[in-house]
């Protein structure tokens, strides 16, 4: 958060600039104009009208502290802000303010000491000047907001969350300030404020179609470990992969389903896939395990291909397992050859069998080795018939073929498709993530 604090610091002396300073520094113009003090540079203000007969008339301040006023009013112009301050004193030696006297000169304070860097003079002023009531709403507004966003400057984080809140409470829509509001409470450890104010921001952004700042993903995923919720950290862990994929952000969604309980060890190769796809497959153990096990599994032009792929990359074929990587290599493509001759004797044993399992496993076989149509067709069928183990796997493994074959659509329906509390269900939605991020 540290380095966030000058931009907030920004967003401070804008607002106080923007919107304070020609407001106090008009009404104090106006209060030295109305009791005679020598005029400015600054546009006469527009004469006022009479009170209506029975109505109270417009509040004014005495003449002595108007010329003060003014002369503040014209070192803030020329940013003598500690200058100001010190002629604010006067003011503050004059007996018998009235109510309305001593909220022109803390309104006018409250500028002052922003601008001159002094935070706890000016919270104490514009405080005062907030539960004084008498600025009209769009200022009052303004003043509770930079009020948050001070006290955030200050470090002081709950009251600034107590500020943040009011200003969210009394209409205000300021995106910077309602993001301020979660890293408020999340700064004074209120994790689950922090996390519902994150969470509303983001719906929001969502609804509207905006991108959700990356900062506001982070935030809440802290948030969530900080309260130990694995079931929201895991929702924004999905969000972090449909707006800002990385291989370490599929890395830690793919490692959360495999060491989640229940998963089930046949599915091991699937999260492998799952992490070639979306670049996640990287060290050397990866490689080999993924070729292994799809040797074991009887998908040797898949254990092939991410074997030549590991040794592409430089990830095979160094270093002390180097002689081992390179017999995995050779055992591999002999397989490859060997089970590329026996496809079509092996598709129609497959056909003869009581269910569509070992259609469904041949035609995978196929679409690893590139033969798509034929692999597609055969798994189709095996569907169709019926597999009687591990249908939503068998599920998986289709939608990963479509997705090999080119087939989006398809693709995306299958994966729609796939349950079951095994894991296979949580590695279909993260394809789904990965397929329709990259269909957009």
């Amino acid at each position: 958060m540290n380095r966030n604090r000058h931009a907030w610091c920004a967003l401070l002396i804008r607002a106080a600039l923007a919107v304070l300073i020609p407001a106090v520094g008009g009404l104090s113009t106006g209060f030295a104009q109305t009791n005679g003090a020598p005029p400015t540079n600054r546009p006469a203000p527009e004469p006022r009208a009479s009170a209506p007969a029975g109505e109270p008339k417009p509040e004014t301040v005495r003449p002595e502290i108007g010329k003060l006023l003014q002369a503040v009013d014209e070192l803030i112009t020329a940013k003598k802000f500690q200058e100001a301050l010190v002629r604010l004193r006067e003011a503050d030696a004059i007996a018998n303010r009235t109510p309305y006297e001593t909220y022109a000169i803390e309104r006018t304070r409250g500028v002052a000491a922003i601008s001159a860097g002094d935070m706890p003079t000016a919270v104490k002023s514009f405080e005062a000047v907030v539960e004084s009531g008498r600025s009209p709403p769009a200022d009052q507004l303004n003043l509770v907001g930079v009020l948050a966003v001070t006290y955030f400057r200050m470090e002081d984080y709950p009251k600034s969350a107590a500020w943040a809140s009011r200003y969210a409470g009394d209409g205000g829509t300021d995106p910077q300030l309602l993001e301020l509001r979660a890293k408020a409470l999340y700064l004074a450890n209120d994790f689950a404020g922090a996390a519902t104010e994150s969470r509303a921001l983001l719906d929001a952004d969502e609804k509207t179609g905006a991108v959700p700042p990356l900062e506001r993903l982070r935030l809440l995923a802290s948030c969530y470990v900080k309260m130990n919720d694995g079931a929201g950290y895991g929702f924004v862990l999905e969000k972090l992969l449909v707006y800002y994929p990385s291989k370490e952000y599929w890395g830690e969604a793919i490692r959360r389903v495999e060491t989640r309980p229940g998963f089930a060890d046949y599915l091991a190769l699937d999260a492998l896939r799952l992490r070639e796809a979306t670049g996640s497959l990287s060290s050397a153990a990866q490689y080999m395990a993924m070729a292994q096990l799809a040797l074991k599994a009887g998908f040797p032009a898949e254990a092939k291909r991410v074997v030549e792929k590991g040794f592409a990359s430089g990830a095979l074929g160094t270093g002390a397992d180097a002689e081992a990587q390179k017999r995995l290599r050779d055992t591999a493509a002999k397989q490859a050859a060997d089970d590329e001759r026996l496809l079509a004797q092996n598709a129609r044993d497959a056909g003869a069998a009581k269910d569509g399992t070992p259609l469904v496993s041949v035609g995978f076989a196929m679409v690893s080795a590139g033969q798509f149509d034929k692999g597609l067709a055969l798994m189709e069928q095996g569907m169709q018939k019926g597999a009687a183990t591990r249908r939503e796997e068998a599920k998986l493994h289709l939608g990963v073929a479509y997705l090999a074959a080119g087939d989006r659509a398809k693709a995306i329906a299958t994966f729609g498709t796939v349950q079951g509390g095994d894991g296979a269900g949580e590695l279909a939605r993260l394809w789904l993530i990965h397929v329709q991020r990259k269909s957009s």
